[in-house]
């Protein structure tokens, strides 16, 4: 197979512009402003306590280092396989390290929907009897990644104008909710300063390591390249849009909620701390607001992950490096890419074991956003790359991948042995494509 190093206007598809600024910002809040927000809360409070928003900003620091790399990749390569392309095209001759980046990146993105319809779903059902049931729960889950499965599959245009409806509408009722929990204070910051153990530097950027998952999918940007106007200009003025609101959202709501919700009730209830807190300072209508925006938060970001994951899968399908079948599109709609995706993340919510899953996404979009720094070091020339900028975002993300996996050595080794066994299957499979492709195109 023939790698091509430097991007070519025939190497791509003659593209129907059907995606505004708008739209991609709508993509990228999709898929970073879902699931994160209402799970992380209980776990940094549970570590670092009143230092949780200042969390929220060392996480979205590193997502603006791993987002410079992407964007220089992606305005030079303007290319929707994105993060598989960008590695696959920077080293050519290694078709196994490409096999293996895109193995990884799709699992990612799997992973993250799962957790995304699993957030959706315990919201959806917290004010009925059945709320308990598992089982319940999965097949809430299942139905919600059915829902905007068919959705994409059925228009570009239709995704991205309910993608636009869904994120700004979310992003209201999120900035109402930051409004009232702040106006609902129950003390404030001096006291629970006064009231805080000792918190080092390392625990902050462990915990920044570890929510680094909240503001994944600022990248799915990339994969419409095909369906916008003007990818110089668009790609950094949506990304670093998106990651800003992002972190303005993620900081305020934090805020809020440690200031309007006891600490030990963040904490005991990890997935439903907002919802549970405000059922306390607010009452009936604040809870009911809290799960309505979940409920869309969740939403947006399974559609805005589907829509992107899926032809990047298919761009990797078409390199032989997955089934074929799965580069197939209808209408430049990769169908086949979709619902693969759409039946594996229901498969590992029918697994159960989400903490592991949410573990091995935010450990995999900071190893893929390493590779991608390194990637855009290697050609910074062409891309116009700050040197300087480059070796940060490098070294910060290398910095943060290796305190998460210390963490997870130190505090959770089960985790670190499923996250590993569960590279290592991915890695046999890429192997497996790859010597396949091989075989086929020796050259």
């Amino acid at each position: 197979m023939i790698f091509h190093k430097r991007p070519s206007r025939s190497s791509h598809r003659s593209r129907g512009k059907t995606l505004g600024v708008p739209e991609l910002v709508a993509i990228a809040l999709g898929g970073m402003v879902g699931g994160g927000i209402f799970t992380i809360l209980g776990i940094s409070v549970a570590m670092v306590g009143v230092f949780t928003p200042v969390v929220i900003l060392v996480g979205g620091l590193i997502a603006s280092l791993a987002a410079y790399s992407y964007i220089k990749l992606g305005v030079y390569y303007k290319d929707e396989g994105a993060t598989y392309s960008f590695f696959k095209r920077t080293f050519p001759g290694s078709p196994f390290a490409a096999s293996l980046i895109g193995w990884w990146i799709i699992f990612g993105y799997i992973s993250t929907l799962a957790l995304y319809a699993y957030t959706f779903s315990s919201y959806a059902i917290s004010r009925f009897a059945f709320s308990d049931s598992e089982m319940v729960r999965k097949l809430v889950a299942g139905a919600v990644i059915a829902v905007f499965t068919l959705i994409n599959v059925w228009s570009v245009k239709g995704m991205g104008k309910i993608e636009d409806l869904m994120v700004y509408t979310k992003l209201v009722i999120l900035a109402i909710i930051s409004f009232v929990l702040i106006n609902n204070s129950q003390t404030t910051l001096p006291v629970l300063l006064e009231q805080q153990g000792e918190v080092s530097m390392i625990s902050v950027l462990i915990v920044a390591s570890l929510t680094f998952v909240a503001y994944e999918g600022f990248q799915l940007v990339i994969n419409a390249v095909n369906e916008m106007d003007e990818p110089e200009r668009n790609i950094p003025r949506a990304i670093y849009s998106a990651i800003f609101i992002a972190i303005l959202i993620y900081f305020v709501i934090s805020l809020g909620a440690i200031l309007a919700i006891p600490f030990d009730e963040i904490i005991a209830n990890e997935e439903y701390a907002l919802a549970a807190g405000t059922n306390n300072v607010l009452g009936h209508w604040g809870t009911d607001l809290v799960v309505l925006g979940a409920m869309l938060a969740t939403s947006s970001a399974i559609s805005g992950t589907v829509f992107g994951a899926s032809r990047q899968m298919a761009v990797i399908a078409a390199d032989g490096f997955f089934p074929a079948a799965l580069a197939t599109r209808k209408n430049r709609i990769p169908v086949y890419a979709i619902l693969s995706m759409a039946a594996l993340a229901f498969a590992l919510i029918l697994a159960g074991s989400l903490q592991m899953i949410l573990e091995f996404a935010s450990v995999t979009f900071l190893l893929v956003s390493l590779l991608m720094a390194y990637a855009n070091f290697r050609i910074r020339t062409q891309t116009q790359s700050s040197l300087l900028v480059t070796v940060i975002a490098f070294l910060g993300l290398l910095v943060g991948t290796v305190l998460i996996f210390s963490y997870e050595y130190r505090n959770q080794p089960e985790q670190l042995v499923f996250i590993v066994t569960l590279y290592a299957i991915l890695s046999v499979g890429s192997w497996f494509f790859s010597r396949k492709q091989h075989r086929r195109h020796p050259s």
